[in-house]
């Protein structure tokens, strides 16, 4: 059984831009509970456009029955602050009593998880058994993990990077471009922006998989255009496109969209540390750290890095035509290579696989 809340929290939040918040509220969901020994945590970390609830979304990990089951597990997940899923966000009114779209603040990973520790002891929680994420939701979990090395005995850190690279930025910065051309982003209402954010998440899709994942299921003309005149074909790929743009649509907003990847391209655990190297170094948690082996937004070089420089850093690699989106898909997978490593973590096996690479 889950339960969607909302946390407020209303003291003054100081943001790493220096702008301070009178407030903020997160919505968060909780799937089973807190035992006695406060010591079955498991915190889960979602991606840009997901919600609160993993069970919707990571539904071949969470869940009755599954890996991560709320009968043995107490498993927390908060909306991002900046999401349209009910943590504070551009929609929401700023302290002169109107929406706060463009004037959205900055919100950085360590921002977020500070906002996550507040949270955190709202709720009563001492350690974390696993913090696990995909993407942008590595990307928290990772600094948190250096932020409050003693939190998490496990942390599973998936298709993720400890700096968001300059391919990465590449990619965002061309996704806000085409938001910014949509006429209407400069007016202030909430389907401002939405036909480019559109095009964004059509650009977007083409680093989320790859050449492989479009052979295989988007080939040749649509099955209404197929017998027409070849100046009248339309091919799959034009239609999926505009699809996955219209769906997003359907459920997001572009000031949303466009903050939060301004979020993802300041991430970088080494910021005002020594490095990023020894913000690693710095993690006492066991780690797993998943790849995917054909992901082109977070290449398998960027894990690679991430279990090298950990201290009890183990890497697995996942075979996948699926790109970046295996790590939502690829779940029988990633689930099998978590019980190995929940299972050996419990028999104090430490396995040290900076020289060992898993392909599954």
């Amino acid at each position: 059984m889950s339960s969607t809340q909302i946390f407020k929290y209303t003291k003054p939040f100081q943001l790493e831009s220096g702008r301070q918040l009178p407030g903020f509220h997160l919505a968060y969901t909780c799937h089973g509970q807190l035992n006695a020994a406060k010591d079955n945590v498991v915190w889960v970390f979602h991606a840009l456009t997901a919600n609160s609830d993993p069970v919707e979304w990571w539904y071949g990990l969470v869940g009755e029955g599954k890996l991560f089951d709320p009968a043995q597990y107490f498993i927390v997940c908060v909306n991002m602050p900046g999401s349209c899923y009910g943590s504070i966000s551009p929609l929401d009114n700023a302290e002169d009593g109107a929406p706060f779209y463009h004037s959205f603040p900055l919100f950085t990973t360590r921002d977020m998880v500070r906002a996550y520790a507040l949270l955190k002891e709202h709720l009563g929680i001492e350690k974390i058994l696993v913090g696990l994420g995909g993407s942008m939701g590595g990307q928290q979990l990772l600094e948190w993990a250096v932020e409050d090395p003693q939190l998490f005995d496990h942390i599973v850190p998936i298709a993720t990077n400890a700096q968001h690279s300059a391919w990465g930025r590449a990619f965002n910065a061309s996704q806000r471009w085409c938001i910014e051309s949509d006429p209407s982003w400069q007016e202030k209402h909430e389907a401002a922006g939405l036909e480019g954010m559109k095009v964004a998440r059509s650009v977007a899709l083409i680093s989320y998989r790859n050449y492989s994942t479009y052979a295989l299921a988007q080939q040749g003309a649509t099955s209404d255009t197929a017998s027409l005149p070849v100046d009248e074909q339309v091919y799959k790929p034009e239609t999926y496109q505009r699809y996955q743009g219209e769906k997003l649509a359907a459920r997001f907003n572009a000031f949303s969209y466009y903050f939060l990847s301004k979020t993802m391209d300041a991430h970088d655990i080494g910021r005002d540390r020594r490095s990023v190297e020894e913000a690693l170094t710095s993690i006492t948690a066991k780690a797993l750290v998943i790849g995917i082996s054909s992901d082109i937004l977070f290449p398998v070089l960027e894990q690679e890095y991430i279990a090298k420089h950990i201290r009890n850093g183990q890497l697995a690699v996942i075979d996948s035509d699926y790109g970046h989106d295996g790590f939502l898909l690829e779940f029988e997978k990633i689930a099998n290579h978590i019980r190995v490593f929940l299972s050996h973590s419990a028999a104090t096996t430490i396995i040290n696989t900076n020289k060992l690479v898993q392909h599954g």
